[in-house]
């Protein structure tokens, strides 16, 4: 019984299974023939990025449709790529990373003079102005800081040292009044990531500083999460250029014209394309040049001359 079994199985392999039998002829190999398979890799497409003065979430919530508008307008793959931090926002335009930066004057002025970057665009924002201003802010309960002057031997928060709104334009303001740093019990700026400008209007109403440098704006930015009748704004300054749109250097100078023809495009009137300046905060983007931004680089020059001067002060009485 057992050997009927395995004749059957025998028969069933013979018939069922394909075989190699001299039939079928055999292939040989040509190992010396080698054909290269090239990868092609995928273009980088267009970096743009947001200066990070807010939340990484704002940022995105703000200038998403943005992207997609000037990926449909150009045919370009337009992505938006987020720096932690207005130190590394810089080194990323320098090494070619940034294509497209959004940024306050300040560090445009910056990039500018150290990477080669230069303007093609600015914003008029939604107050309808094509400059924008810094703000003093303190508690509305504190009854010792009246003036700028009431300032001195008071804790002072900053956003960071290359923030134009939340830095430089107030303090080219306080240094009017004749305030140097040496005057300050305390100058700090924002710690961590993004945000900076949230994290100064916090403090401030923590009571952990007495006063702060913000950006116009900031306060609405966080008219849901705090009481702002508790803030109060102690002065503004004068009105600057505002935020401008640079492509970095050596960026195919034909991308860049179809990008700001896209972006000079954009209507407030166009009911399609008007959601999108508004959940960016603007209501035109307008043609800028670099010498725009020539009144910016005079404040800087004035404002490193006090540091200066401190540092060596400081050195000295050391």
């Amino acid at each position: 019984m057992l050997a009927a079994r395995l004749i059957f199985l025998l028969i069933y392999i013979w018939c069922f299974l394909p075989g190699c039998g001299d039939s079928e002829p055999s292939k040989k190999v040509d190992l010396s023939k080698r054909q290269e398979i090239k990868v092609v890799k995928p273009e980088r497409g267009i970096t743009y990025a947001y200066l990070p003065q807010y939340a990484h979430s704002v940022s995105y919530k703000r200038h998403h449709l943005v992207m997609e508008y000037l990926t449909r307008a150009t045919g370009l793959e337009v992505r938006q790529v987020f720096p932690d931090t207005f130190d590394e926002h810089m080194n990323m335009v320098g090494q070619g990373l940034i294509d497209i930066t959004f940024s306050n004057p300040f560090i445009y002025v910056k990039i500018a003079e150290r990477y080669g970057a230069r303007a093609f665009a600015r914003v008029v924002e939604a107050v309808g102005k094509e400059n924008f201003r810094g703000q003093i802010i303190c508690r509305a309960d504190n009854r010792k800081i009246r003036t700028l002057a009431d300032l001195k031997g008071k804790r002072f928060i900053a956003v960071d040292p290359t923030s134009a709104g939340g830095y430089l334009y107030p303090w080219s303001l306080i240094l009017e009044t004749g305030l140097r740093k040496e005057d300050f019990a305390e100058i700090a700026f924002a710690p961590g990531p993004g945000g900076k400008q949230e994290k100064v209007v916090m403090a401030v109403y923590s009571g952990k500083y007495d006063a702060g440098a913000i950006r116009e704006g900031t306060l609405d930015i966080l008219k849901d999460k705090i009481d702002l009748k508790r803030i109060r704004v102690l002065a503004n300054t004068p009105w600057y250029p505002g935020w401008v749109y640079a492509a970095r250097k050596g960026l195919d100078p034909a991308l860049v014209a179809k990008i700001k023809e896209a972006m000079l495009a954009l209507s407030f009137d166009n009911p399609v394309q008007r959601p999108i300046l508004e959940e960016a905060g603007f209501v035109a983007i307008i043609p800028a040049q670099d010498r725009d931004f020539d009144p910016v680089r005079k404040l800087a020059a004035l404002v490193e001359s006090e540091s200066a001067a401190h540092r060596a002060t400081k050195k000295n009485r050391d």
